[in-house]
């Protein structure tokens, strides 16, 4: 007599504001009715990772049960599901489960439990959106939480392997619906609208013209005006339904934090404030913070002031609110920081865009554009300029022989766009380059500031270098010029260090994971915290941030070029090899390899927080990764002869970054070395590198003076007229302020800034949450417990380097500590916590 045993499945299914459940009422309709009559919602199948013994060898056929509502609700957003099984005693382990939803809407499956089998309680953890089988007839599939490489995998879970893979890569036809879990490639073709104005027609980027990274493809129809373009007429662009977020994070952030202030708060300004009106006087900024902005009433008053309360504060009026932003810590600390050129100096080592300061080492400087085009490649900084600044210190040269001379260089970056937008009214750009000199205090002090404009217009080439002050005329000067170098700072930041290395260059890891490798795949397990939400904000920003006319090109100092310049910057720049922390300093001459230094690197620069506490994280992060590689990979070859893992590597250099796929530099993913360097970069870019560049965007950029992003007038020895010059000798300060973003760009980027700097209640850290997989596996658990104490030890290692009165770039009057990179945070902002993933 075949013995069977009675297994239990009972399912939870997560009450969403998103989804269907969102209460016990009419709203639930059919299914509402149907669950309460206890009709069956989902049907089950046990699936065995055995083969019958043949021959030939079969796939045992899976064990099917329909679940229905439980009677027991004892737990307030969930509703349980039960269903029972008889399962015979030679089945064999279960290794998924396939889930067909009877229902006439989706619902979010957080996870299956059985009870009765023989080898006790399994968990198959889901948190899935799982379609109505009206709308996707496809079953389900749910793997447990053993993990397997390919070669590994039971004969009974190989086909249903390949099948999930099959489903996610879709066939590459039709628009996607809501509900869809395929992902596939595409060029950024959406970032325009001419079919609502040729005005907003914007060049495709990816492809020999404008190569970029490909994002997620929607399949939206092309434009009737422009046909390489998609047309942008969707509510909400399509992301895979498992990438949108969480209820938790939709409430703090998307559809209603960042939405509020594009759809409505910005639209409420643009309403009542001039846009080309400035700021009068630097009261007039400082209001923004005591006073405030009283704004009309919103359509859905009530709803706004619960999304927006950290900005809104009741107005005089029950109906009124008021814009209230919150002092950022930088000028509540000391409010005239933003004027200090050690300050300035200190922010390109420990402030929010603390990548781009390189190490000088060839002079005279040279541009590398075309002299036809855009004048003398000389720089007009010269030895007697720069000799006159360091007093006291031999000669210049010896300087840089030692590598005491630093440089932020926007140059040539900017200047093949002055021309194109000096044709926007308020944008007069030039190309720049400022000097620092490495003080004996081991700090940064600003030495010259070149600005370039090139010929136009029968008019020749202008450059001019500036440096602080001994005199009134000589020091407005240079605050002034200041105001352009930190508007080209702005944006290199956001489009290049924060948007393009980040956001942009990560979908196509993200696309070609969910494609190449299985959910039971070890290195999907271990990137997929790292993926956490950033399909999802990538759409947003292409939805209202990055588009024509949209913030960045409102706001930033590049106007409708912004998104072509990251392109160029990608083509001429970007190599996936440099995105580790340790090539990247090295490659802007800011560390050598050294076996005796710390972390096998000397710093140029011995205190450079971002640098010392990235180190710290990166060394982290690798040791974290090589326990989990060579685990897994416990033999080389295993590397190579994972047909997963190459088709992932593949895919990401021929489709996800095919306007690179012939550049030599791409690593080579033959042995467990490179492929520990490879996922460590992918991890570091995402998680530490991304935070160091995003949650301290309010704390700097909040007081606009700090951090302009744009600045919207010529520099006053720029062809004055008399008028002009004598303009500048009288009100020198009025000039400055002119200078500055307007009152609509500069309250908009604020609005921004301070949606992007907090955390979400639901923000998930490094190293804090140990995955399912990963604790079913006593010795991945234990090297994850490991990583746990080691961020947690960098935490306080960090706070004594805070203390460390000696470290003048991160303690001192007046001076904020660097936080930024501390592992762990308190929702809201708080200007330290690295979160796993691009979630923001």
């Amino acid at each position: 007599m075949d013995k069977y045993f009675d297994v239990k499945a009972e399912v939870r299914v997560k009450l969403t504001v998103v989804g269907f459940f969102q209460n016990l009422g009419i709203s639930q309709g059919l299914d509402g009715i149907a669950d309460l009559l206890f009709q069956d919602a989902f049907q089950l199948e046990l699936v065995s990772t055995e083969l019958n013994s043949g021959p030939p060898a079969t796939e045992k056929q899976p064990i099917k049960a329909y679940a229905k509502r439980a009677i027991d609700q004892n737990v307030e957003d969930e509703v349980k599901y039960e269903a029972q099984f008889s399962v015979p005693a030679d089945f064999g382990e279960i290794g998924a489960i396939l889930v067909e939803n009877e229902r006439r809407r989706e619902i979010f499956l957080k996870d299956i439990v059985l009870t009765g089998l023989p080898c006790g309680e399994v968990t198959i953890n889901c948190d899935s959106w799982v379609a109505s089988k009206l709308d996707n007839s496809e079953k389900r599939i749910f793997f447990t939480n053993k993990s397997y490489l390919p070669c590994q995998t039971p004969g009974g879970l190989k086909r249903l392997r390949e099948r999930e893979l099959q489903n996610l890569r879709g066939n590459g036809k039709g628009e996607r619906k809501f509900f869809d879990r395929i992902y596939d490639y595409d060029t950024y073709n959406d970032l325009g609208d001419p079919d609502l104005s040729l005005k907003l027609q914007r060049p495709v980027l990816g492809g020999k013209e404008h190569p970029y990274p490909r994002r997620c493809r929607t399949g939206r129809p092309h434009s009737k005006r422009d046909p390489l373009s998609e047309t942008r007429r969707s509510i909400d662009f399509y992301v895979p339904r498992d990438e949108e977020f969480a209820d938790v994070k939709l409430i703090s952030f998307g559809a209603t934090g960042l939405g509020a202030v594009l759809h409505a708060l910005v639209p409420t300004l643009q309403a009542i404030i001039d846009k080309n009106l400035g700021f009068p006087t630097f009261a007039a900024i400082e209001s923004l913070f005591k006073d405030g902005i009283e704004l009309p009433p919103f359509k859905n008053q009530k709803t706004m002031r619960k999304t927006l309360s950290g900005l809104l504060r009741d107005g005089a009026e029950a109906t009124k609110d008021v814009l209230l932003f919150k002092k950022p810590a930088l000028v509540d600390r000391d409010e005239l920081a933003w004027l200090r050129n050690e300050e300035f100096a200190r922010q390109t080592l420990a402030g929010v865009n603390p990548c781009s300061i390189k190490t000088l080492e060839e002079w005279p400087i040279k541009s590398k554009l075309d002299p036809e085009i855009y004048g003398s490649p000389e720089s007009a900084i010269t030895t007697e300029i720069i000799e006159q600044q360091i007093k006291g210190y031999p000669n210049f040269e010896e300087a840089i022989g030692q590598k005491k001379i630093f440089i932020l260089d926007y140059h040539d970056v900017f200047l093949p766009y002055v021309n194109k937008v000096r044709e926007t009214e308020g944008t007069p750009l030039y190309g720049s380059r400022t000097l620092f000199f490495l003080t004996s205090e081991g700090v940064l002090e600003p030495l010259a500031i070149e600005l370039t404009r090139p010929p136009s217009n029968g008019k020749p080439q202008w450059k001019q270098v500036f440096t602080p002050g001994c005199d009134a005329t000589q020091t407005w000067l240079w605050r002034m010029a200041k105001v352009h170098v930190l508007a080209h700072d702005s944006a290199h930041h956001q489009l290049i260090s924060h948007w393009l290395r980040t956001h942009c260059c990560t979908e196509p890891y993200i696309i070609a994971a969910n494609r190449q490798l299985s959910a039971v795949h070890p290195i999907y397990r271990l990137l997929y915290p790292h993926f956490r939400y950033t399909m999802q904000i990538n759409a947003l920003a292409r939805e209202a941030l990055i588009n024509a006319a949209g913030i960045i090109e409102d706001t930033f100092s590049a106007r409708k070029y912004c998104m072509e310049l990251s392109s160029t910057v990608y083509d001429q720049t970007w190599r996936f090899d440099l995105q580790a922390l340790p090539a990247d300093l090295i490659s802007r001459g800011l560390a050598v390899e050294d076996p005796a230094a710390p972390h096998g690197l000397k710093l140029t620069i011995e205190d450079y927080p971002y640098a010392n506490d990235g180190l710290l994280l990166w060394n982290a992060i690798r040791e974290w990764v090589s326990e989990y590689v060579n685990h897994y990979y416990p033999e080389e070859d295993l590397v190579e002869s994972d047909e997963e893992l190459q088709a992932w590597w593949a895919e990401i250099k021929y489709k996800g970054h095919k306007d690179k796929k012939d550049e030599s530099w791409w690593p080579i993913l033959n042995t467990r070395k490179n492929l520990i360097q490879i996922i460590t970069s992918i991890i570091w870019m995402g998680s530490c590198h991304h935070a160091a560049v995003n949650f301290v965007q309010y704390t700097y950029g909040g007081y606009f003076p700090n951090r302009p992003t744009i600045a919207r007038t010529k520099m006053p020895t720029e062809d004055p007229t008399e008028e002009e010059w004598n303009h500048f000798l009288d009100k020198p300060y009025v000039a400055l302020l002119q200078s500055f973003p307007s009152q609509i760009q500069a309250t908009t980027v604020m609005a921004v800034l301070d949606i992007l700097s907090t955390h979400s209640p639901d923000e998930e850290y490094i190293g804090d949450q140990m995955e399912p997989s990963w604790a079913e596996d006593p010795p991945v658990k234990a090297a994850f417990e490991r990583f746990n104490r080691n961020l947690k030890g960098i935490d306080e290692t960090i706070d004594r380097r805070n203390a460390d009165k000696n470290l003048k770039n991160r303690h001192g009057v007046g001076t904020l500590p660097y936080q930024v990179l501390k592992p762990f945070s308190k929702p809201g902002m708080t200007g330290m916590g690295v979160p796993n993933s691009i979630s923001i």
